[in-house]
């Protein structure tokens, strides 16, 4: 059964709320902090209803912190914007169902304003999955499709979420008691969770390749096929909220948290490629059998440009606790072959030759780090970038340019880079420019447990 046969056709889902076979409609667009938000809506209404004049919600929801509190600084929407609607428009092609919850299927969704006096509905300009189909459209009129994969890890822990929460998640039972990095007997330990995310993923349309254990006590990895860039990153969202679902099905909880504790961080390496728009290779001189030129330019522009948009790779406070030297977490902006040292390593050869960025952690917004990704190699292309000599051995104790090791330090170079101004517009730039503010005036106002153990008694 392929993919196609595992989404829904219109047609096919109107049948079978028309049969009572399906109930509820899930209608989901991906938030900045790239979590799911959205509607259930019960299957006749979405029928009788949704399918000809749509749905809609509150714009606040591209303007709120990780708590859902509203905030200042966002041009878009405010109190003083009176906190309109955003109309979710639906896409179609999305159409996916969800067996582990019942008699449900999903669809993901754009966000666009209200049409005013019958004009056409705008685009969202701050939607993340806009932000990712405008880069996916400027490389096409390049003549580029853009193919890739996300490598998302997670640790799961024994403890329901809310008995998470109670302990104010800290010392909580890990699914796994030892590093279990390619262990079949550790995988086996939590084998009936894999395997009920993985086989609810493949039906929900995601074409699964493999679970792993990863480095960290109760540290997994499930990979997928790489795919188009936007069916990617809808597949990477969807995937997320799924896995958390049936964890708590289980009566278990897990994490995509970039940092848990001081032993290694939850990655999501993202691996990308270039095929020309007729199928070509583009990455591959396949007379010369090596890297073609434009392959260079491209892993150039990424580089010249990752400063710049670490923030959209690494977007939370905790996100920079990650990147620590001998970690399997990149400090040095440079590439490698094959070099997992390095915050770019190169692998595979002709069809399969593609870059692996390996800044982004768990907690990343798929679209946004592919947009950002897609944007830099491009500017690499327009300006014919010349690749420098890769990093031989260890790029932890190298020389080359550091990736921002702060949240503040990435939002200083996100919002005076004119190449991301340039790419994605001032709107979007200033938008998540914002939204590290927030992130950073959230974190200097708390007070951690770090300071309650050195201060309450000895200062």
């Amino acid at each position: 059964m392929t993919r196609n046969d595992r989404h829904l056709t219109v047609e096919n889902l109107k049948d079978r709320i028309g049969s009572g076979e399906i109930d509820t409609v899930v209608v989901a667009f991906t938030d900045m902090q790239g979590r799911l938000q959205g509607k259930r809506l019960h299957g006749r209404y979405f029928v009788d209803e949704v399918l000809a004049h749509g749905v809609e919600g509150c714009n606040y929801l591209l303007g709120v912190d990780i708590d859902m509190n509203t905030v200042e600084g966002y041009a878009i929407t405010s109190w003083e914007r009176g906190y309109g609607d955003m109309e979710f428009v639906l896409d179609l092609d999305t159409i996916r169902e969800l067996p582990h919850l019942p008699a449900t299927v999903m669809i993901q969704c754009d966000l666009a304003w209200p049409a005013d006096g019958g004009a056409h509905h705008r685009p969202v300009l701050q939607d993340p999955r806009t932000i990712l189909k405008q880069q996916a459209a400027r490389a096409a009129g390049l003549g580029f499709n853009a193919l890739a994969g996300t490598e998302l890890e997670f640790i799961l822990f024994e403890d329901t979420y809310e008995a998470a929460s109670d302990a104010g998640y800290r010392g909580l039972r890990p699914a796994n008691q030892y590093n279990i990095d390619y262990s079949i007997l550790g995988t086996t330990r939590v084998e009936p969770l894999l395997r009920d995310i993985r086989n609810t993923m493949y039906a929900a349309g995601l074409d699964v390749e493999a679970a792993k254990g990863e480095c960290n006590l109760g540290q997994h990895e499930i990979g997928f096929l790489y795919d188009d860039l936007v069916v990617t990153a809808d597949n990477h969202a969807v995937y997320k909220t799924v896995a958390k679902e049936i964890a708590s099905l289980h009566g278990k909880s897990l994490t995509f948290m970039a940092k848990y504790d001081e032993r290694e961080g939850n990655s999501c390496h993202i691996h990308l490629s270039l095929r020309g728009t007729d199928g070509s290779l583009v990455f591959w001189d396949e007379d010369e059998d090596t890297r073609s030129p434009l392959y260079d330019s491209f892993v150039a522009g990424v580089l010249a440009t990752m400063a710049d948009f670490t923030l959209l790779y690494a977007p939370n406070v905790n996100s920079y606790k990650r990147f620590a030297a001998g970690s399997f977490a990149p400090t040095a902006i440079a590439w490698g072959e094959d070099n997992r040292t390095c915050a770019v390593r190169l692998v595979g050869r002709g069809p399969s030759a593609r870059m692996e960025n390996r800044v982004p952690g768990g907690d990343v917004n798929p679209y946004l780090a592919l947009a950002a990704m897609l944007a830099g190699g491009l500017h690499g292309i327009e300006n014919e970038l010349e690749l420098e000599p890769p990093l031989e051995g260890n790029a932890y104790t190298s020389d080359r340019p550091r990736v921002p090791g702060t949240l503040h330090e990435a939002r200083e170079a996100f919002h005076s880079s004119s190449v991301a101004r340039a790419a994605l517009g001032d709107e979007v730039v200033d938008h998540y420019t914002n939204m590290a503010d927030v992130e950073l005036a959230a974190f200097g106002a708390a007070v951690t447990d770090w300071e309650l153990r050195r201060g309450f008694e000895r200062m």
